[in-house]
């Protein structure tokens, strides 16, 4: 049981509690309805509502029928295909050019660092709106509008600035004595560069490429103006499915992308936790 100071009255104990509880309850208010669509999407009937089986807990209320649809039709594979593929090779562009641009941003010679940071931070303050609109424009001059080439550039561009963020944040406790030391042996900068600043901040490097991936795989709107037909990915086809068909297949997809989602979590904290272990020991 937990002890609070002696100089705690009853009120200070009773905000504490209150505030506890006050916290608790937001967190069952926003998660409420990321957790109802589970049931939903084990629903034996063709809609979006609780049948009075499934209040009653009847085992016949429940089916997996609209798994079993997702997995057969050939529209969500190439969708699922479309958001890995994008999804990886927009966050390796992403990883790559972030890592890069935050190392050279963390340099104390760097000029003009504060507008080259906001600059290369502001796919995340402008509206993703008027992004994807330039975007199309820009893209119609080279011939890249519904192209994969195209959305995966598109993707990175969003998908930078989180690995900027991490990355920059993991630098802030790296010790630049080990570089000059590097250096100083006859080593080259690239070579110290992999061999000595990477491993220490490979940490922060996978937390930005995770991020770079979940903002690829989660994005909708530049798909919809930059994709053709063949590049569909899971967002625009739940998107066009919700438009055109509804029917608890989309739930289905919802709570495996909840899935996914929490395990992507559960990684970032263990790299978080790792990051943390190697700066203390450091």
């Amino acid at each position: 049981m937990k002890r609070f100071p002696a100089y705690y009255t009853f009120r200070h104990i009773a905000g504490h509690y209150g505030l506890r509880l006050f916290a608790f309850l937001v967190l069952i208010f926003l998660m409420l309805p990321i957790l109802v669509i589970m049931p939903l999407s084990f629903n034996a009937e063709p809609f979006f509502t609780f049948t009075d089986g499934m209040l009653a807990l009847d085992p016949d209320a429940y089916s997996t029928r609209w798994y079993q649809e997702f997995a057969d039709d050939p529209n969500w594979r190439l969708a699922i295909w479309n958001s890995f593929a994008i999804g990886i090779a927009s966050a390796l562009i992403a990883t790559t050019l972030g890592t890069l641009a935050a190392v050279g941003l963390s340099s104390p010679w760097m000029p003009y660092k504060r507008l080259i940071t906001a600059l290369l931070l502001s796919p995340m303050i402008v509206p993703l709106i008027i992004i994807a609109a330039g975007m199309f424009f820009f893209y119609t001059r080279f011939n890249l509008v519904g192209t994969y080439p195209g959305l995966i550039i598109a993707h990175a561009a969003l998908g930078v600035p989180f690995v900027i963020i991490t990355v920059t944040a993991t630098l802030s406790g790296f010790d630049r004595s080990l570089f000059i030391a590097g250096l100083s042996l006859g080593a080259r900068p690239v070579k110290v560069f992999w061999d000595v600043v990477i491993p220490l901040i490979r940490p922060g490097v996978i937390s930005g490429g995770l991020f770079a991936f979940v903002t690829s795989f989660d994005e909708v709107v530049l798909v919809l103006f930059l994709a053709g037909p063949e590049q569909r990915t899971i967002p625009r086809q739940m998107f066009s499915g919700l438009r055109e068909q509804i029917n608890p297949t989309i739930l289905a997809v919802a709570t495996l992308l909840v899935v996914l989602s929490a395990a992507l979590l559960f990684t970032l904290e263990a790299l978080r936790r790792r990051s943390v272990r190697m700066g203390g020991s450091g």
